[in-house]
């Protein structure tokens, strides 16, 4: 008997055990869940802030006047040219949130619902069939939607990014172009806002002219645009950068599309800052600097600017003007990097290192002896100018070195 009633006994304590204890996970999850709730109210109102703060930047900055209509979404704005069924303009800020952003792409393409008009719409790009298992197959035009306000510029914003991808914020690009160099530009200018920690202004659009070639087979038959245009502002620090880039495969570096904004205001007929202080503007828009802008990678260099070099000199951008046109010419630029291989030829990479190279001078195994120095070891990091024939290598500009006599060290600035 004494056994038997032990054993209710025990039995007894462990179920009132176990209801206590369920009964804690209980209000445990229930406290998780709570709190899960209020992280995301709380996430969704710093969210609409953010994008508050965003619409009031716009404004107080002001964008170019145009001929056609404004539409406005929550982080971007847009001049949208009903004839062309096409953006004149998108302008955006760059949020520093940029940096810690995790919104992914959502390529959730679709026309604008706030142009009262017509926006493009998907079969402008393509068209699609059934494939043989049912599959959608998608056959192309030959051009990329591409963004004007690139959506990895909305990643703090789910919101944001979505919208990026309203047709009003598209143009037909070419995949080279598209894919890279316009690619790089916007990573180059993203990078700088991260960077600096600050906020950047950017005005984005495709240069409309009359005569423009069409995407026949599209339902809309959109224009094809040659050229797209981006400039950028930092408020903050007073810096300004503005680009001008043909609508194909762009073989050169960044740089050499680099433009005073007041180049691009007069082929665009656009006023890009016109709520900004004048007397600061007026000179960011006139020159072209790129030093802090195009980051690249660490141990590159800015190319040399023009006003620091003599007459006839010229930089490593400014060089591509005398490909194969059997013209010597005095290139100067800083040693990035060196190379000297195992048959004894020398590449001296000027501004840029390899493999991202824009400017190579070789000194073939069989001149080194002309050298009474190991140019290998003494112009490293010097700055340097070089008398020879520039032409196109496979991966940069090259100029064939036979002599010391033909590269000069250049005097640093004190």
């Amino acid at each position: 008997m004494k056994k038997w009633f032990l054993g209710i006994a025990f039995f007894s304590l462990i179920n009132c055990m176990g209801q206590s204890t369920q009964g804690e996970i209980n209000e445990l999850e229930s406290s998780i869940t709570y709190l899960k709730d209020s992280i995301d109210y709380l996430t969704d109102q710093v969210d609409s802030l953010k994008l508050l703060e965003i619409a009031i930047g716009l404004e107080e900055m002001g964008w170019p006047s145009t001929t056609g209509t404004i539409i406005k979404h929550s982080a971007m704005v847009i001049g949208y040219d009903e004839d062309y069924k096409m953006a004149r303009w998108v302008a955006h800020i760059i949020s520093s949130d940029v940096a810690t952003g995790n919104a992914g792409r959502t390529n959730d393409f679709r026309p604008d619902p706030n142009v009262s008009t017509s926006t493009a719409v998907e079969a402008d790009y393509f068209v699609t069939s059934t494939g043989s298992n049912d599959e959608i197959v998608y056959h192309g035009y030959g051009y990329d939607r591409g963004h004007l306000a690139p959506s990895a510029d909305f990643r703090w914003s789910e919101k944001a990014l979505s919208e990026s991808y309203f047709y009003s914020n598209i143009s037909p690009q070419t995949a080279e172009f598209n894919r890279e160099s316009w690619a790089d530009l916007e990573g180059n200018i993203r990078q700088y806002a991260i960077a600096h920690e600050t906020d950047v202004f950017v005005v984005t659009g495709p240069v409309l002219e009359n005569d423009l070639p069409r995407i026949e087979k599209g339902v809309n038959q959109l224009v094809i645009p040659r050229y797209f245009y981006k400039v950028a502002l930092d408020t903050l620090n007073k810096k300004a950068v503005g680009f001008l880039m043909p609508n194909e495969d762009c073989q050169k570096p960044l740089e050499f599309y680099a433009k005073p904004i007041k180049e691009i205001e007069e082929i665009t007929g656009l006023n890009f800052f016109a709520n900004f202080d004048p007397d600061i503007i007026d000179a960011l828009e006139s020159e072209v600097n790129t030093s802090e802008w195009l980051v690249g990678t660490k141990g590159d260099y800015a190319p040399l600017s023009p006003k620091s070099l003599r007459k006839k000199q010229v930089n490593t951008i400014q060089a591509y003007d005398y490909i194969n046109t059997n013209k010597n010419v005095e290139v100067c630029g800083t040693v990035a990097g060196v190379h000297k291989s195992k048959k004894g030829n020398i590449f001296i990479n000027l501004d840029k290192q390899f493999p991202n190279a824009v400017f190579t001078l070789t000194i073939w195994s069989r001149d080194a002896n002309n050298f009474s120095y190991a140019p290998e070891i003494d112009l490293k990091s010097q700055r340097v100018c070089a008398f020879g024939k520039v032409t196109k290598g496979r991966s940069s500009l090259e100029m064939n070195i036979n002599n010391e006599k033909q590269i000069q060290v250049m005097e640093r600035e004190l």
